[in-house]
This record gives structure tokens, sequence and C-alpha cells, in this order.
């Protein structure tokens, strides 16, 4: 299907990844992975041949058809939601079009031989089922059957994304090329979209930083580090045992190998002196020559270390939330949602997007108004934020990110500064960038920073994990674990929300579910498929099904009327 032969790809005078040879066959789905700037997306770019390998080559296999998810927001603003899905399948939604206008033209102009064509076309290709498939895809992705009439401008950006994956995944290309999908979708999307991949017939290259979602779906990984691309067997638990024991095994017959060539060094400077041993000396320094010793490159992998210190302790009652309500517009997104959260909690606010979860924190954290209710913070708290948006906290600073976290720390030493600077990964030479330069993963990295400096005693992060690599996921989830505060977070990342949470909240459209407990023993209680988007198709099912039989009933009253 798809064949990469001896690929290299070097990028302003630094080597990503050399000598990579793999094929892809039907049936894998490969989770590609790295640090950020490995060359993960770049690969994937090479693939689709949206970018020149500096060496080897591409070759995609005759007859089959590349998916690729389509980036231009705004190409289809004013095409209704269901067609933009359904011209995924291009070639299928020409025809159904062209038959649609031979239909509506004059009758005099009517070609029966071109629509005999046109119609075996589309029974072939299954093109009468092309808008069930279509709609139920978007449902999947958590875009209800009432909107798909309208135009793809209705919805916001995050939303316009989703359709536009729908497009690439009702098209059925035998080779998909994801890179992020989950970035944009709740954990009931997720959920549809893993159940969908594993029943894709074809294969499937995806760049993810989630944890589960590459356990749930990869039966084969890519690692893009120490400037190579291997692919190991199995999913992301899988990879992540095998690499260690690969490096180890490395390194093990390095070590070897130095041991044998000093061995045989102080056998030379001994003996080749000695007549009776000159000969065994001289084949020894023979044999020295022979050995080789790889050299290992080092690791494009860097773990930040965050750490977050509590200034004093709390009182017992941290954060209490009485009747809240809030609409935007004829939008209400929350309604009487009351909550108390205590010292050490670790409350995980989980629901699909466009519940509220965010609209929450903010008013928690006096950034907006709710309509109703009351926000009261306990005796002695100190909370530290972190927002979706970075701008919100940043700003369009002209500011070097070294004067932008003194000025958080005005009474600390340069040093300090650039200790707490490196600790996220940042150089000297880093440390001189202006904030306004920086991308998603450096602008998260900062606002990390600032918390580690402000020693809040309550955390309250939004969707923390959305820019972060995995080394950085996994070393804040380590960070929050020893945080001796009280921490309250939106995420749709399960292993995130998995490794932290001591209590989950769920947000749901029919009101509020307070669980004290772990993620997996709330999944334990109430099952995994309550965060199945299958049983939000099945309703929107029934909802469209429901319409379409109002709609019948009132065009029949309508005509008696008449």
């Amino acid at each position: 299907m798809l064949s990469v032969q001896n690929l290299a790809k070097d990028y302003a005078g630094r080597t990503l990844f050399r000598d990579v040879s793999i094929n892809f066959h039907a049936g894998q789905r490969v989770g590609i992975v790295g640090a950020n700037g490995s060359g993960k997306s770049t690969l994937l770019r090479i693939i689709a041949g949206d970018e020149e390998p500096s060496a080897g080559q591409c070759t995609v296999a005759r007859k089959t058809r590349l998916g690729i998810l389509e980036q231009d927001q705004f190409r289809y603003d004013d095409v209704a939601i269901l067609d933009v899905a359904m011209m995924g399948h291009r070639e299928l939604w020409q025809t159904m079009e062209a038959k649609h206008r031979l239909l509506e033209g004059p009758e005099a102009d009517f070609d029966v031989e071109k629509f005999g064509e046109l119609e075996s076309f589309i029974q072939e290709n299954d093109g009468y089922a092309l808008e069930a498939r279509a709609a139920e895809i978007l449902e999947g992705l958590g875009i209800e059957g009432r909107l798909h009439p309208e135009p793809l401008s209705v919805l916001s950006g995050g939303y316009k994304l989703r359709a536009l994956l729908a497009q690439l995944l009702t098209g059925a290309p035998d080779l998909i090329v994801l890179d992020e999908p989950t970035n944009h979708l709740d954990i009931l999307s997720i959920r549809w979209l893993e159940r969908f991949l594993c029943g894709v017939k074809g294969c499937v290259l995806i760049v993810s930083h989630d944890h589960r979602f590459l356990n749930n779906v990869c039966t084969h990984i890519i690692d893009v580090d120490y400037e190579r691309a291997t692919l190991y067997r199995g999913n992301y638990d899988a990879f992540a045992v095998a690499k260690v024991e690969e490096r180890d095994r490395k390194e093990a017959d390095i070590e070897r190998r130095e041991r044998e060539i000093e061995d045989h060094k102080r056998f030379v400077e001994r003996f080749k002196a000695k007549p009776t041993k000159a000969r065994q000396a001289k084949s020894r320094a023979k044999q020295i020559d022979k050995i080789e010793i790889e050299e290992l490159p080092p690791s494009s992998r860097r773990h930040p270390s965050f750490a977050f210190e509590s200034i004093r302790p709390s009182g017992r009652t941290v954060l209490e939330l009485k009747g809240i309500a809030k609409a935007f517009g004829d939008d209400e997104v929350l309604r009487d949602v009351s909550i108390r959260i205590g010292r050490g909690d670790r409350l995980a606010i989980i629901g699909p997007n466009g519940i509220g979860k965010s609209t929450l924190l903010k008013i928690a954290m006096g950034r907006l108004a709710p309509d109703d209710g009351s926000v009261e913070w306990g005796y002695e708290t100190h909370p530290g934020y972190f927002a979706q948006d970075h701008h919100e906290i940043l700003g369009g600073d002209r500011e070097t990110l070294q004067s932008w976290l003194w000025n958080q720390c005005p009474t600390e030493s340069i040093g300090f500064v650039r200790a707490r600077l490196a600790r996220v990964l940042f150089s000297k030479d880093e440390a001189q960038k202006r904030v306004e330069h920086l991308s998603g993963g450096e602008g998260a990295r900062l606002v990390f920073a600032k918390l580690g400096v402000d020693s809040p005693n309550v955390l309250v992060l939004d969707e923390p994990t959305n820019h972060l690599d995995l080394e950085g996921i996994e070393a804040l989830a380590d960070a929050l674990l020893r945080y001796d505060g009280t921490t309250v977070f939106v995420s749709h990342d399960r292993w995130f929300v998995g490794r932290l949470a001591t209590r989950v909240l769920e947000i749901r459209r029919d009101g509020l579910v307070d669980f004290h407990g772990t993620y997996e023993e709330y999944l334990a209680q109430l099952g995994d498929d309550h965060l199945d988007a299958e049983a939000v198709v099945q309703r929107s099912r029934e909802q469209r099904r429901a319409h379409k039989e109002k709609a019948t009933r009132d065009a029949r009253r309508d005509g008696t009327r008449g």
C-alpha cells in the first residue's frame, strides 16, 4: 500500500531522521510518536506529498486512495454541513451532483445513456448509503443532526475541524493520514473515533499525544527519535517497554565491546615487548581495529521538570459554587450548578464540548460573571489559573520569556528566573525569545513556570495537556501527583484524568454527576458505555426519525387544510 525507502530529512542544519525504510499494509493502524519538533508531522507531510524529503522516496501503490485531513476551514463556509462530509468521497459526490443536474435540466437535453452511466457508478459504489454514512459520522463526532442542513459557517472553529474530519472519514480512503485528530474532540467523540478507526480496512497513520487513544487504536508505533523513525509492533504501552529494552540492549552491547577493547589493549601493552607473546599481542591489536562500536545519537525527547508548591494550606472548604447559571443568548450552558470542593481534592471535570466546563472555571476565577448563583472561595485560598487560551495569561506581550517571568517574581534573582526557565526546557538563548512568538507547547510550559513561582494552594487548569507532548503530559501528571494543594481541572485526556482524579464531576445535558473516587472506579460503576458516542448517535437517529415523522404529519395536515 505504501513503501518508504531510505527516507531522510534535514532541517536547518539538523537531521530529523535518516535511513527510514518501512512498508505499510492494509489493516495496520500506526501511531507516530516523538517529542515536539522531532519530525513526526514532517514525516506525515512527506508521505502525503506536501513536503520533499532530503533523500529517499515514498511510493504509494497504484489505485490507493490517500485521505488527508483538510485544513482550510473557510473553503466550505457556504456549503451545507452534510454536503461537506459527503464531499469526502469526491468522485461519488461529483457523480451524484452530475446526476442531479441532469435530472434538473431541460427534458429535451436529457441524456439517457449518460444517466445510465452515472446511475451505474452510484449503485456500484453504494452511493445511496453515502448520505446516511456521512450523517452518522457527523453525529459520532458530536455534530447534531439538526445542524446538518446548515452552512458550515454556523459552526465554531473546533467543530468546523470535526466536519472536515467527517469529510475525510466519509470518503473511506485506503490510506488515512491524521495529524493530532483528537485535539478538538471531547471524550465521547474520541471514544467514537477509536471504534471507527478500529473498523477501517485500510491503513491509518496517526500522530497523537493521547496515551489511551494510541493504546486503544494502534497495532504499530513509529518512534521518531535518535535521528531515526523505528517501527514497533503493538500499542503505545508495548512500544514503551520495547524501546527501553532495545536501548538497554544497545547500551549493554556498547559496554561489552568497550570492555573487550580495553582487555585487548591491556594485553597488547603488557606483552607486546615479550618475544613469546608478541605474536598474540599483534593479533589482539588487529582485533581491536575490527571491533565496531555503534554511536548512539542523543534522544530528541526532553522531559520538563514541573513543580508546584502551596504557599500555605487552605481552609477545609476550598470553593463553593451555589446555583450557578449561565447562558449565551438562547444557549443555556449551565443551570443550577452547585458543588463544594474540599482541600486536597483532585477534581476532574468532564463532559462533551459546549456543555459549559470552561465557562464554569472562568466563573469560579471571576473572569466571567454568572447570570445567577454565587462563588465563594474558602479561607486562605490562593488560586492559580491555567487558561485553555494561553493569551489570557501571557497577553500579546513583546517582552522576552526571561523578563516576563521575572515580572511575576520581581524579588527573586536573575539566576532563580533562569533556573525556573531551564526546568521547563528553555535554554539561555531561548529565554530571550519574545513571548508573542511562542508556540502552543512553549506557551503552556511558560505558564506552568509562572504557576511554579506563584505557589498557589489551588490549581485551576483548563485543558492543560492540549499543547504538550507525551513527555510533557507525563511530567505534568507527576508534578500534580506530588502537589500538596487542591487541583480542579478540565480534560478530555482519559489517561491524564485516570492518573490524577480522586473525584469526577461529569456535566451532562440532564444535570451533574458528582462521583467521589477515581476515574477507573467511576467507569466501573457507570460503565464505559455511558461515555460512548454510539449512544449519542442512536439518540440523534431517533430524533431525526421523529423530526421526519413530524414533518410528514405537518405536511399532511397542511394538505388537508388546503
